[in-house]
């Protein structure tokens, strides 16, 4: 598998960054890798936005990235994209140019709670801001700026990565051609808000939270292992996990004290949870549950409407392709179908396509047969 290094792009402006909340930073640091070779008109290029805890190394091989202490964990070595990305793949590295970036508000090299705030020489904790999905695409598009890229042949997004691309299509309508929405939707359902705040409490509740200022007094271990436990069920279809458990118990004495493990499925979902709690910031993931929770591309967009939203789309003559997986519980279909709806309502004829599968919401990550031919299609038209 080839190789990759991450490289870093840095915003450093008289004033500082202001953020859609009312936040601001001194200054913003954005980890990404690229794939391909940008064409002489630089009219190839891809953006991909990544999902909730994933990180911008999507393809090849990469062992360390400067920054991130211990949570670069031997599992994230590989990139969480390979099979979608390369040459004769659905993002073809023969024919574009693929950039993908840690979140404003990361933990894997960009900008995020746990970098040291300039201001005062300690992590920013508690002090760091809201991030809103219009915040992510203001900073990537300076990215794009820092590239020479004016305007994109694509934008990808699988799951939370489908908010923020619908929000790029809707905020920057001319710098992009097409979308590609993935098992994700138009804006939070109740239910989404309900279980992202069900984490939410499971984090902050933590003995060792200390209201996010806890970096040299022990991390929020069990609270964040119990938000991923929480998580997981909705990413993993219920039949697959009999096929992903152990058969044997694990006893388990860490994170229990009076409660002995019943069976395969209870050890399979803290094995996840303390698993998760080596490659990942409480922080990080508050700050991007809560951008999830909170969006809404209406408000954040400065639209009336749905419709007068989208017709954004329909004035730049975009492309859009949005999947949905019928066995998804995390984005369930009626969420792309609403997606679908006001598109079609703005004057915009989007090709939705629903994938049949039995691993549920990560899907997008273990079939990429299911996907690519009808990416490749839409890039090539």
């Amino acid at each position: 598998m080839s190789a990759v290094t991450t490289q870093f792009f840095t915003i450093r402006d008289e004033a500082p960054l202001k953020l859609r909340e009312g936040g601001e930073l001194p200054e913003v640091t954005l980890a990404y890798e690229t794939w391909g070779e940008l064409n002489p008109d630089r009219s190839n290029a891809i953006l991909l936005f990544h999902a909730l805890s994933g990180s911008h190394h999507a393809k090849g091989h990469n062992p360390a990235i400067p920054g991130t202490d211990d949570r670069w964990q031997p599992e994230m070595h590989d990139g969480w994209w390979n099979e979608f990305i390369g040459p004769g793949k659905a993002l073809d590295t023969d024919q574009y140019f693929i950039i993908c970036a840690n979140y404003l508000g990361g933990c894997y090299g960009s900008t995020g709670p746990a970098s040291i705030d300039p201001r005062s020489g300690s992590p920013y904790g508690s002090h760091f801001p809201q991030l809103t999905a219009a915040d992510q695409v203001d900073v990537q598009a300076r990215l794009l700026d820092h590239l020479g890229i004016g305007k994109l042949n694509a934008v990808v997004g699988p799951s939370v990565g489908g908010l923020v691309a619908l929000s790029f299509a809707t905020l920057l309508p001319e710098r992009v051609d097409r979308v590609i929405s993935i098992a994700s939707g138009f804006k939070t359902t109740v239910l989404n808000r309900l279980i992202l705040f069900e984490q939410i409490l499971a984090i902050e509740n933590d003995p060792y939270f200390n209201g996010g200022n806890y970096y040299d007094n022990g991390r929020p271990d069990y609270g964040l292992a119990l938000a991923r436990m929480i998580s997981h069920k909705t990413f993993v279809h219920i039949d697959a996990f009999e096929r992903r458990a152990r058969r044997d118990v694990i006893p388990e004495k860490e994170m229990l004290a009076w409660y002995n493990v019943q069976d395969q499925f209870q050890s399979y979902m803290l094995a996840q949870g303390k698993k998760f709690v080596k490659r990942f910031d409480a922080n990080t993931y508050l700050r991007i549950i809560d951008l999830w929770s909170r969006f809404n591309p209406i408000t954040e967009g400065g639209a009336e409407d749905e419709v007068d939203l989208l017709k954004r789309s329909q004035a730049a003559g975009h492309k859009w392709l949005i999947f949905s997986i019928d066995s998804d519980f995390c984005f369930y279909p009626e969420e792309q179908a609403e997606l679908a709806k006001h598109l079609t309502e703005a004057g915009v004829e989007p090709m939705h396509i629903t994938v049949h599968s039995d691993k549920g919401h990560d899907s997008f990550l273990l079939e990429p047969h299911l996907y690519t031919p009808h990416i490749q299609w839409l890039l090539g038209q």
